[in-house]
């Protein structure tokens, strides 16, 4: 029996995701640019998509543009942002301990001449929204946080930041990258005082290759990508209507139970860390009130990798971090004060409300082998 527990790297397709990307493979394949029937059909599929993934965000489906996923979607809300505003202020604030796709887009705005300002954690190892409020000035133009760290867990404190941030610079677009929070808790733009919100789809049981980013009405951001100006023109190239499709179907599956399946997930993760408890050498890196879908331990400075393929001979599946690292130290937990060999053995789980309580028996099981038979 294979277990999978590196979800928050990818999910498992649910069915209804499938039979939409197949249906609409099959049924309406046509070009929805297209002025024919076909391309009539292919266009009311996305936009009923459209509408579903904006309701569960509390918004409408023109504030909904179609990206190849949330690294897409993360590249354009921040270049496109700068591009739009950057002559006269040409500042961004961010956290220290954003997505690749984030800081390395970070990196090339500051290769152009903008200044970035990373905000880190104080030494309790929290967040603070006055901490980002003090960093913007009237020269920023972005101020960009995610909402759940995918390698800890953490919960940034991201209503109250944009909130402070918006009463005293209102023109300072905000920007949050809920990857790992959409579909496991409420996730609401007026509420969160977003500007901009990027999604994926392959990390709520869609389909990789899809994502989306919310951009508020009367926002300005500009698009990195020329060409016939589909998605209102801000995103170019013909949409992956079957993507499109199985993103719908799985936003309108689990929308409901969100708080359900978090409670079950609240479960699991105390199961979790009652069974790690009894193991010796396993400490825990995630904080008690993060989100309890990752879940990220240290196990007894065994490497992280010699422990992962361990793990993968009993048919086990975790994560060393970040899946975008493949498989480098990270940057983050530094930034969490988890270093030296505590880093180095990382480990990090990431479940779902479907995951059971037999299967994470069965890792804990062969955590513990694991740590006893395995060298360094």
């Amino acid at each position: 029996m294979t277990i999978y527990l590196d979800n928050a790297a990818t999910t498992k397709p649910c069915q209804e995701a499938v039979d939409a990307a197949v249906r609409a493979m099959t049924l309406y394949y046509g070009n929805p640019s297209s002025l024919h029937r076909a391309g009539l059909e292919a266009q009311l599929e996305t936009d009923k998509a459209r509408k579903i993934i904006a309701k569960s965000l509390g918004t409408d489906s023109g504030n909904i543009i179609f990206t190849s996923g949330a690294t897409e979607s993360n590249n354009l809300a921040i270049r496109g942002t700068a591009a739009a505003y950057g002559k006269r202020k040409r500042k961004i604030v961010a956290s220290a301990i954003e997505h690749a796709s984030v800081d390395e887009t970070l990196l090339a705005m500051e290769s152009i001449g903008f200044e970035v300002v990373r905000v880190a954690a104080r030494e309790d190892g929290r967040y603070y929204a006055a901490d980002f409020l003090q960093a913007c000035d009237e020269n920023t133009c972005l101020l960009t946080m995610m909402s759940v760290n995918n390698e800890t867990g953490y919960i940034m404190p991201v209503k109250e930041t944009f909130s402070a941030v918006k009463r005293r610079f209102p023109d300072i677009r905000t920007h949050s990258d809920c990857v790992q929070a959409y579909m496991k808790i409420p996730v609401n733009a007026a509420a969160l005082n977003a500007d901009l919100i990027s999604l994926s789809g392959h990390k709520i049981h869609g389909a990789k290759g899809i994502g989306a980013l919310y951009i508020k009405k009367g926002v300005r951001v500009l698009p990195i990508v020329s060409g016939g100006k589909q998605e209102k023109g801000i995103r170019s190239g013909t949409e992956a209507v079957p993507l499109i499709c199985a993103f719908g179907a799985a936003v309108e599956k689990f929308m409901p139970t969100i708080a359900e399946r978090y409670k079950r997930a609240e479960e699991l993760k105390a199961s979790l860390l009652e069974k790690l408890s009894g193991i010796d050498g396993v400490t825990v890196n995630s904080p008690g009130d993060g989100s309890p879908y990752i879940i990220n331990i240290s196990a007894a400075g065994k490497r992280s990798e010699i422990m992962l393929h361990y793990l993968e001979s009993r048919d086990i599946y975790v994560s060393s971090g970040s899946a975008c690292s493949k498989g480098q130290q990270s940057g983050v937990l530094g930034i969490f004060g988890i270093t030296g060999k505590a880093a180095d053995s990382a480990l990090r789980i990431s479940i779902t409300a479907e995951t059971t309580e037999d299967e994470l028996e069965a890792f804990a099981q062969s955590l513990r082998d694991g740590i006893a038979n395995v060298r360094g």
